[in-house]
């Protein structure tokens, strides 16, 4: 964890807020001196992934609470994004240091080319000696393109950009095997496979009342990230400092897998599918087991209103989803192709249609 060069730090709205709403300067100062000795020096690289903005809205807009509406939850997100990125850039000033803003939603990140920009827009900003900091753009994002919370998107986020460590920062110090409020119970140093887990009841909501994250989002975000190859530390935001020392605090989640295609990633965790096109049982196999391209002979038959670029599942004749692909086509030409070789499409129709429905490239398989 010490020798990481490029880490990504997500911290949660209850460690940068009162109850009640509204930025805490003293808490957002700590964790800035923080990363700001972590990066002294030049040879270590941070980028932040930070809550907050809804809960920093709630006192200046008089909310007593997070609003449960879309519509007034983005109303607070527009007042609180502006003065959070106000308090990282004064925070940060006193260090010499300058702030880059990130607002992104999955809709930004599923796409190829928009997860493109966004990649070289945070290996640009890291190059100039910026701090990006990353927060879900919810001023705009909808329920169908929320990543839903920060925590997830933090894992990706690590992913897109090739961190050697991700540090989860919340209110809670580790994983532990029981209520960590009731004695008896002990913190989980390591998780090296989700099997280690598998007994341990992990709570659903946080504290503090002022996010949308508990730790079973934390835990899942450690799973993907080191699903992806990239060790996780999921601690409190007090013991940061330790964290990035590569000292003994919180859980450490050792890697579990291989970094894989950005896109996929964010295909399979970030992407919300917007129709269905339904197989049959030969393009099932095709696809499954041998991971083969969809072509438009293994349609039986096409659901939901998309646009060609879109991400859609592939479902068996069962109506289980099998897996998630960025398709070709829009939902309305589809129906003319079902059933049909390539060959053939491009004679009637012209070349443009000698192609697949969903590239072997840009699919997922949803049970491997």
């Amino acid at each position: 964890m010490a020798r990481a060069h490029r880490t990504v730090v997500k911290v949660g709205s209850s460690s940068l807020t009162t109850a009640a709403g509204g930025l805490d300067a003293d808490r957002v100062d700590a964790l800035v001196d923080v990363l700001a000795k972590h990066r002294s020096g030049g040879e270590k690289e941070i980028v932040l992934v930070s809550s907050g903005a809804i809960a920093a809205g709630l006192a200046p807009l008089g909310l007593r609470r997070r609003p449960k509406d879309l519509a007034r939850q983005q109303a607070a997100a527009s007042v609180g994004q502006g003065l959070l990125v106000a308090r990282y850039t004064a925070s940060c000033a006193r260090h010499g240091i300058r702030v880059g803003q990130v607002l992104l939603t999955s809709d930004d990140t599923s796409r190829r080319a928009h997860h493109r920009n966004a990649a070289r827009t945070l290996d640009e900003l890291l190059a100039m000696g910026a701090l990006p900091v990353v927060n879900e753009n919810d001023t705009v994002a909808t329920d169908e393109i929320r990543f839903g919370d920060n925590d997830r998107l933090a894992a990706l986020v690590a992913h897109l950009v090739r961190a050697d460590l991700l540090v989860l920062l919340s209110d809670v110090d580790g994983v532990y095997d029981g209520d960590p409020a009731k004695p008896g119970t002990s913190r989980i140093a390591e998780v090296r496979a989700p099997r280690d887990l598998a007994h341990i009841d992990i709570g659903s909501t946080g504290k503090a009342g002022v996010g949308t994250g508990g730790m079973v989002t934390k835990v899942e975000a450690a799973r993907i990230a080191a699903a992806a190859g990239i060790p996780v530390v999921l601690t409190s935001a007090v013991h940061a400092a330790e964290a990035l020392a590569g000292g003994d605090t919180g859980t450490y989640f050792h890697p579990t897998g291989k970094r894989s295609a950005d896109r996929l990633l964010w295909l399979q965790h970030a992407s919300t599918p917007r129709g269905a096109i339904v197989l049959d049982d030969g393009a099932v196999r095709a696809v499954v087991d041998r991971r083969t391209s969809l072509l438009p002979a293994g349609i039986a038959a096409v659901e939901g209103d998309f646009a060609a670029g879109d991400p859609v599942e592939l479902r068996d004749s069962g109506g289980r989803a099998v897996a998630r692909g960025l398709v070709n086509f829009d939902a309305k030409e589809i129906p003319q192709l079902i059933g049909r070789s390539t060959r053939e499409l491009a004679r009637e129709l012209g070349p443009a249609y000698e192609r697949e429905v969903v590239h072997r490239d840009d699919l997922v398989l949803l049970h491997p």
